[in-house]
């Protein structure tokens, strides 16, 4: 199989961006992509009232364009993540598309970004709610493909979840921040994917998009045993990586670390300080 991870630098008009992902994924499949991954609230990204401005419900413009688009050209299309419509707080929400152009699986962000980095604070749980659901699809082809988003990439437990509920892949569409980008975005993505023995796809935002808000770029994709199959430059692009599944399928046979697992022995402690 191959994979592809768009990078993009979402502002809050939707027009231009809408254009450009229609661009850069009509690429990325004739290339030779069979699945593509779109980053972070790629549809609007700005301030955190722009963005919000953006909502909309589940079927609409989104989901539309993602299930047309998918059809037309044959792929599973995991359409980044948008903001989903919801009261009293909306949600970050993730479609996984069939070739057939029918939303497979559905994904809202579980870990909120409630974080100050480089003196700026961030409070996403101020207008969206966490999801309750750990999600785990299935491409045309039967491989199991697990649904996360940006934040979700510090949590090694659900990474891991999703791999005992098969994925093979995960994808992680992102809007990582600049200074999380460059020190922090390799080393997890790679961890991530030796933890659980799967392909990770992440696709990330570039640039500014608005004052003081800043992606750092360097969508990639990480094999099994954590080598980087491919990264972006920093503009707006596609990487495209070959997914050996018989490769995956023999890590996973000769370090079999999820074979070897003792679930009966993780007792988690009843509180756990911050």
């Amino acid at each position: 199989m191959r994979a592809a991870a768009v990078q993009l630098q979402s502002t809050p008009d939707r027009d231009r961006n809408l254009a450009t992902a229609d661009r850069l994924t009509r690429a990325a499949a004739k290339a030779g992509a069979e699945l593509v991954v779109l980053p972070e609230k790629w549809p609007a990204l700005g301030t955190p009232e722009q963005t919000i401005a953006a909502a909309e419900p589940l079927d609409g413009p989104v989901a539309q364009w993602a299930r047309s688009l998918a059809r037309e050209l044959s792929i599973d299309l995991v359409a980044g993540s948008f903001t989903e419509q919801g009261e009293p707080r909306h949600s970050n929400t993730s479609l996984h598309v069939s070739p057939d152009g029918e939303i497979r699986a559905t994904y809202r962000k579980i870990h909120m970004f409630d974080v100050e980095v480089g003196g700026r604070v961030y409070k996403e749980s101020a207008n969206e709610a966490p999801g309750e659901e750990i999600v785990v699809s299935e491409t045309s082809d039967g491989t199991g493909l697990g649904l996360s988003i940006c934040y979700d990439v510090r949590f090694p437990e659900l990474y891991r979840i999703l791999a005992v509920k098969g994925a093979e892949i995960v994808a992680v569409p992102a809007a990582f921040t600049f200074a999380t980008t460059r020190d922090h975005w390799e080393i997890l993505l790679r961890a991530r994917a030796i933890e659980g023995q799967a392909f990770v796809v992440a696709a990330n935002q570039i640039g500014e998009h608005a004052p003081g808000i800043r992606s750092g770029g360097r969508s990639m994709v990480v094999d099994p045993w954590g080598v980087v199959l491919a990264t972006a430059p920093d503009t707006e692009t596609f990487v495209v990586a070959e997914l050996d599944l018989e490769r995956q399928a023999e890590i996973r046979r000769t370090l079999p670390s999820l074979a070897n697992r003792r679930p009966e022995a993780y007792v988690w402690p009843s509180e756990i300080p911050a």
